[in-house]
């Protein structure tokens, strides 16, 4: 009847033994589980590098990550949004008044090249300043835009076009005086234009 007692308490103690470790991997489990969903699966690289489990701002400290910081970097990226909307239309107003002035300096009025660099200089400022909100704007917490013709799809492919043409645009502007790249210039600045016009209208409506 001894060994019985002394058996029978082992097997209660190894029960809850095992009990105590798997309620302690459930909570593991659950902790992790938790973590990972204060972050989207995808994430772009820029914000992956900033934002992500292992990104500068995780790993400084400046923004540990939990529910407390992502509410706050929710926050973040909204007013980054906005003002990445706000700058937008600002651009799209200096591209606008970029090709009117380039239109007429393509037609002989030289007088003009002074405000087409500035103008080109400010666009080419307000672009990129538009871009940044949107690649190191903080992730949202799930990713949303599953429908691959959803509008934000096209506003992101849009994106790689409108960038490719500024670039190349701002790469042939000192050589846009000579015969040989002038075409070039002026395709890759309306190419560039028109992408970013029709990004902002697929957004907008």
């Amino acid at each position: 009847m001894k060994y019985f007692f002394i058996c029978l308490l082992c097997v209660l103690a190894g029960q809850a033994s095992f009990a105590q470790q798997d309620s302690l991997l459930t909570l593991l489990e659950k902790e992790q589980d938790t973590t990972v969903s204060l972050l989207p699966k995808r994430m772009m690289f820029t914000q992956s590098l900033l934002w992500g489990r292992k990104g500068l701002m995780r790993v400084t400290g400046l923004s540990p990550l939990n529910e407390k910081n992502r509410t706050r970097e929710l926050k973040t990226r909204r007013g980054m949004l906005i003002l990445h909307q706000i700058l937008g239309y600002a651009t799209l107003g200096g591209m606008i008044g970029q090709g009117i002035v380039g239109q007429r300096l393509y037609k002989g009025n030289f007088d003009l090249l002074p405000a087409h660099k500035a103008l080109a200089t400010g666009v080419s400022i307000s672009y990129f300043a538009t871009a940044s909100l949107s690649l190191f704007a903080p992730p949202p917490m799930l990713k949303r835009d599953k429908e691959r013709n959803s509008s934000i799809k096209w506003h992101k492919r849009l994106a790689f076009l409108h960038m490719a043409g500024m670039i190349t645009t701002i790469a042939l502007a000192d050589k846009a005086s000579d015969s040989r790249y002038k075409p070039y210039h002026r395709a890759a600045a309306f190419t560039a234009f028109g992408a970013f016009a029709t990004s902002m209208i697929v957004m907008t409506f």
